[in-house]
């Protein structure tokens, strides 16, 4: 079986343009050795139908702008169906699998294959790193596995843009793109949250019920005496227990999750950054911008303008 990769060093950043017509294509950029993307805009053409068949040990990551990305795999015979305004992360070992979308269906999607050994570069050797947990998940023997499905949001949206461009720039289209798959992917699994096994079944439960309340109350979220009382512990327990498996305090996971409600909300034309501010529990414009740009490298105005 081929590579679905260049897999050779002399060779970098080639467009191939499969389908092109009007304001409609299918293009492949293989960015550099063990680094693809497809984008895919489509509207009343015939859909996308590519079908893998190799050995590589590769994420997949489909972005799904508009329309829907089927992927059957035949090895385990499958159906995984990404929707609109989605973000999955897929690991595979062996590929004996179709791409798909539906036909005369309006499609704007990205899909970015990134390859093990590209991985390998920037281990950490600490086990419960999202990028070593990716990288280990991968030398395992599977056909496709679902890591994680979110929505998408509007940094996602805006370095995919960069990923995509940069065959645009002048020069340097392999870094530049290199680069920015980076950002996306550090983006991505920051999103990622990934329990240790050697955490025991009541500190599990302990942080699953903080987190469900949380992630329902972050506006205006509890007191953590009140948090620790509703979690049936107390509060230098679930401190404690807290810090230990999602790796920060309770307070910076509050603002971890306020930032990425404000991430999906700057989507949204019709909302102010004032609006956006308010809604995820901050009373002042400034202070919650500041923020952004200490967290993610840009302010959410110009996310807002993208």
């Amino acid at each position: 079986m081929e590579s679905f990769f260049f897999n050779i060093t002399d060779r970098s950043y080639q467009v191939s343009h499969l389908f092109k017509e009007h304001h409609e294509h299918i293009t492949r950029v293989d960015i550099s050795n063990g680094v693809v993307f497809f984008h895919v805009v489509l509207h009343h053409s015939a859909p996308l139908h590519l079908m893998l068949n190799n050995l590589d040990r590769m994420v997949i990551i489909p972005v799904i702008t508009d329309g829907t990305l089927t992927i059957e795999d035949h090895l385990q015979h499958h159906l995984h169906v990404n929707s609109a305004e989605s973000v999955s992360i897929y690991c595979s070992s062996r590929q004996q699998m179709t791409l798909s979308t539906a036909p005369q269906q309006p499609t704007e999607l990205f899909i970015l294959f990134i390859a093990d050994f590209f991985l390998k570069r920037y281990l950490t050797s600490i086990p419960d790193e999202p990028i070593d947990l990716l990288y280990h998940t991968l030398q395992q023997e599977l056909s496709l596995q679902c890591l994680t499905t979110q929505a998408v949001d509007a940094l996602s949206l805006y370095v995919v843009t960069k990923i995509i461009n940069a065959q645009h720039s002048s020069n340097m289209h392999s870094l530049r793109c290199e680069h920015s798959v980076i950002e996306f992917l550090i983006h991505r699994l920051s999103l990622y949250d990934n329990i240790h096994d050697s955490i025991n079944d009541e500190e599990r439960c302990i942080c699953r019920r903080a987190k469900d309340i949380l992630l329902k109350s972050f506006a205006s979220p509890p007191t953590i005496p009140t948090l620790a009382h509703l979690c049936a512990t107390n509060e230098s327990k679930l401190k404690k227990v807290f810090k230990k498996v999602y790796k920060t305090t309770i307070n910076r996971y509050i603002q971890k999750l306020r930032l990425e409600e404000a991430n999906l909300l700057l989507k949204e034309q019709n909302l102010s950054i004032g609006e956006i501010s308010r809604i995820v529990g901050y009373k002042h414009q400034g202070h919650f911008s500041r923020l952004f740009f200490r967290t993610y490298g840009i302010y959410p105005k110009d996310l807002l303008k993208h």
